[in-house]
């Protein structure tokens, strides 16, 4: 079939319409290594050996003060910046210091950061049509022939953000957790194995709250995503923690379930804030 048939065929399923599936390789378990890593702006140092692991399907939670690291963290894991000394594996195959920031979210990598970005003019169900291309410029991707596939995909991420009744609604006139939730279908739109998500909840309603907090507790799993969240509301990470780190001046300062980091001194001292002897008292 020459370029030009291919082109009048109806039926033909565009490439960048068709979402791949993630080549990691996760055979020995964990499907993020953080080893060693350091990074210093000016002097500063912002992440100082900073040693990380996470299996494939886990819910992680990651807290941590202000300057303790956790965004530079998601930007050495997403190639946004590069560190002085360590390494960053995706599986056991993929090393992510060798990588660009396009290279390392085509390989199954998404991240969300604290204020959603979608496109306010475009529905719902455009916006996710949208995230799927490879193309992102908007007219190829609207014009280009709906397939079953495309539309399946559409309406399985609709049915999981919770967003099947605003499908034709303008994603300017959503709530701000609607927005949350429409940029985290967006992200699942492209098949990622690993979402890195910034603070989910900040300025959400108490229902909004709770239904976020389904969300992601769903995403999470064998054969479905690894989910990094990275938060400061405590009420909401005690309803959604299977494991906990707490990171303080760029390296891990503890990690367990949220139970025993909340009873940990360390803890308890320099992240809330609080004199252990007090505490206990």
């Amino acid at each position: 079939m020459n370029i030009l048939h291919s082109l009048a065929d109806r039926d033909r399923v565009f490439d960048f319409l068709v979402p791949a599936r993630s080549p990691v390789d996760v055979r020995h378990g964990p499907i993020l290594y953080v080893e060693d890593v350091t990074v210093s702006f000016d002097g500063f140092k912002a992440i100082n050996d900073l040693n990380l692991t996470i299996d494939d399907g886990e819910l992680r939670c990651i807290i941590g003060p202000n300057g303790a690291g956790k965004t530079t963290m998601m930007d050495i894991i997403t190639g946004k910046t590069r560190p002085d000394s360590g390494s960053v594996w995706f599986g056991s195959r993929h090393d992510l210091l060798a990588m660009s920031e396009p290279e390392i979210a085509s390989l199954g990598i998404g991240r969300k950061f604290q204020k959603p970005t979608v496109f306010e003019a475009l529905t719902v169900f455009e916006n996710l049509e949208l995230a799927m291309a490879a193309d992102k410029r908007i007219l190829p991707t609207l014009t280009a022939r709906m397939t079953g596939e495309v539309r399946d995909r559409i309406e399985e991420v609709l049915a999981t953000t919770g967003l099947v009744a605003t499908r034709h609604h303008p994603a300017g006139i959503l709530s701000h957790g609607q927005k949350q939730w429409l940029e985290i279908g967006m992200l699942l739109m492209q098949r990622p194995r690993l979402l890195l998500v910034d603070e989910p909840v900040a300025g959400m309603t108490e229902q909004e709250m709770e239904r976020t907090a389904e969300l992601l507790t769903s995403l999470a799993g064998k054969g479905k995503q690894s989910v990094v969240v990275v938060e400061h509301d405590m009420g909401f990470v005690r309803s959604i923690a299977r494991t906990v780190t707490v990171l303080h001046q760029g390296s891990v300062l503890a990690e367990g379930s949220m139970d025993q980091v909340s009873r940990d001194p360390k803890v308890v001292e320099v992240y809330l804030g609080a004199d252990p002897d007090e505490e206990a008292a």
